[in-house]
């Protein structure tokens, strides 16, 4: 089948399992390191958005619109990039090139299994808890693709690594059999101050949780480490949050009001949490949102390899 080629290095982040590895903070690592010398856009499906066609983010893009992942990317820097949906990632390039030349790199998000798009440099992300390696196709595993397709990566990353010995890496290392060409590196999740929704309440350590994405364990275990999860409202990955359900957590709220808890949710579940049709719902009440980022072991070589990729593939000089 044809794959298409265009001017941009164009970098692919992706996995073999159906979700849950991380994928979005590890853009969010490529877009920190890019932007500031390139021309940078992602270009995402937009899962769970209710338009079709092309879409490039603005101001008043909503989760909607364009999805909950791209919403994040553009409102943490779409003043720096560009961010776009498009289910046709062919179609999306095109239009996105047309209306802007000068980008010269493209971050595919989530389309290790769209290869109409040439990718210069293919990342398969992995969840260590998780990893391919150990897990089947569907329906006996969570595999959209067998195993044997981690041989298309450049660069492998075990992802949500706790902290790992030298020796830890190297029995990793040995079950995922990397070929000559391929480099493995292992990331963990560093966590940053919790983000009030509407409120400036300062938060306490009593936590009711609320989560819409395919893996909570690593946070619950970073809540449960900093205080007490009171309760754990627990959603499908990208479920789409309804008054009633915002109004059912409140009521919960109310009932452990005597000990102060705040309303935790992800990020990603944030996108989808604040909007008009919410407002109402979450006036005086303390929502957070955990933001995170991802710390990559032996950085700067992750780094060079990144970097050196995108310079031997940019023909749009």
């Amino acid at each position: 089948m044809k794959s298409s080629r265009f001017d941009a290095a164009t970098i692919n982040v992706g996995n073999l399992s159906m979700g849950g590895t991380g994928k979005s903070p590890h853009i969010e690592y490529l877009i920190r390191l890019l932007k500031d010398d390139y021309s940078v856009a992602t270009l995402s499906r937009g899962f769970g958005r209710t338009e079709r066609g092309f879409k490039i983010a603005d101001v008043n893009s909503t989760a909607k619109d364009i999805g909950d992942e791209p919403l994040q990317f553009f409102k943490k820097y779409g003043d720096q990039i560009k961010v776009s949906v498009e289910a046709n990632r062919v179609l999306g390039a095109m239009d996105l090139f047309f209306k802007h030349p000068e980008i010269n790199v493209l971050l595919l998000d989530d389309a290790y299994q769209h290869r109409a798009i040439h990718a210069d440099l293919n990342i398969l992300l992995t969840d260590y808890n998780h990893p391919f390696y150990s897990d089947f196709i569907l329906p006996l595993g969570n595999l959209r693709e067998a195993r044997s397709g981690k041989k298309r990566a450049d660069i492998i990353v075990v992802t949500k690594c706790p902290e790992l010995s030298d020796q830890e890496k190297k029995s990793i290392i040995e079950r995922i059999k990397p070929t000559e060409n391929q480099k493995v590196f292992f990331s963990e999740i560093a966590y940053g101050q919790l983000v009030p929704l509407e409120t400036s309440i300062v938060p306490t350590s009593n936590y009711i949780l609320v989560t819409g994405i395919a893996n909570a364990n690593p946070l619950i275990d970073h809540l449960n480490s900093k205080g007490k999860i009171l309760h754990h409202f627990k959603y499908n990955d990208h479920h789409k949050f309804r008054v009633e359900e915002l109004n059912e957590i409140h009521n919960l709220f109310d009932k452990f009001v005597g000990e102060k808890p705040v309303i935790i949710t992800t990020e990603k579940d944030a996108m989808r949490i604040l909007c008009d049709e919410f407002s109402e719902a979450l006036k005086n009440k303390p929502w957070f949102y955990q933001p995170i980022e991802v710390a990559v072991d032996k950085q700067e070589a992750f780094d060079k390899a990144i970097l050196e990729y995108v310079k031997e593939n940019n023909r749009n000089n």
